[in-house]
């Protein structure tokens, strides 16, 4: 099934949550309602991945995870998309390369957990995300330690916006990030497939391989 992409109107401030979704969860949501009142955001969009780059395990199909987010997501201004899939990117970098080239004038930063942060280094491209988008890292209490120790957030530590300040994050110019400090949502998607409630048949798994 194909679906259409968002509409966003230049000098919107739109953030983005990637991730396979595999399965959605309230962490997400929690994630995602915290970062558009922290960020000042005009809208969020999940960015349900055709597959992670960095994970071997295969994804359960991605119309499956699609109509999962569409259920446990529901808020005027959060877009669930599979425009990835559709404009056929699956780095990060490339992603947000192909979202400037699309939304002209559209203001868009990417929003990470702080175990993110910790690993950006290792992504395909990692700088070029860094230099182009702004970045909103939303902590768990206690994350904070690993994360401002990771060389990303070394190499980059004197864009770092001041807590008070990241209401403003999506207007300033890459680079740019923030951190801020949630309680989070004791959950995960590792944890719910470990528990079966997330079943996926050997098929199914079969048929989304690349």
């Amino acid at each position: 099934m194909r679906h259409s992409i968002p509409f966003a109107r230049p000098g919107q401030v739109v953030g983005l949550l990637g991730g396979s979704f595999d399965p959605p969860h309230e962490g997400h949501v929690h994630v995602t309602l915290e970062a558009m009142k922290a960020f000042g955001l005009d809208r969020v969009w999940w960015l349900v991945s055709p597959g992670n780059p960095l994970k071997r395990r295969c994804p359960a199909p991605l119309e499956r995870r699609m109509r999962a987010a569409r259920a446990m997501m529901r808020h005027p201004r959060v877009e669930i998309t599979d425009i990835e899939a559709q404009i056929g990117t699956r780095a990060t970098a490339d992603t947000l390369r192909a979202l400037r080239a699309l939304y002209p004038g559209v203001r868009f930063v990417w929003l990470m957990g702080a175990d993110n942060l910790a690993q950006l280094h290792q992504w395909q491209n990692w700088r070029e995300i860094m230099e182009n988008c702004p970045v909103g890292v939303v902590a768990r209490p206690g994350d904070r330690i690993s994360a401002r120790m990771s060389p990303a957030a070394r190499a980059y530590g004197r864009f770092r916006l001041d807590g008070e300040a990241r209401h403003l994050l999506g207007r300033s110019a890459a680079p740019a990030w923030c951190f801020v400090n949630v309680p989070m949502v004791n959950v995960s998607s590792t944890e719910i497939r470990t528990r079966g409630e997330w079943g996926q048949s050997h098929a199914d798994e079969k048929s989304h391989r690349h």
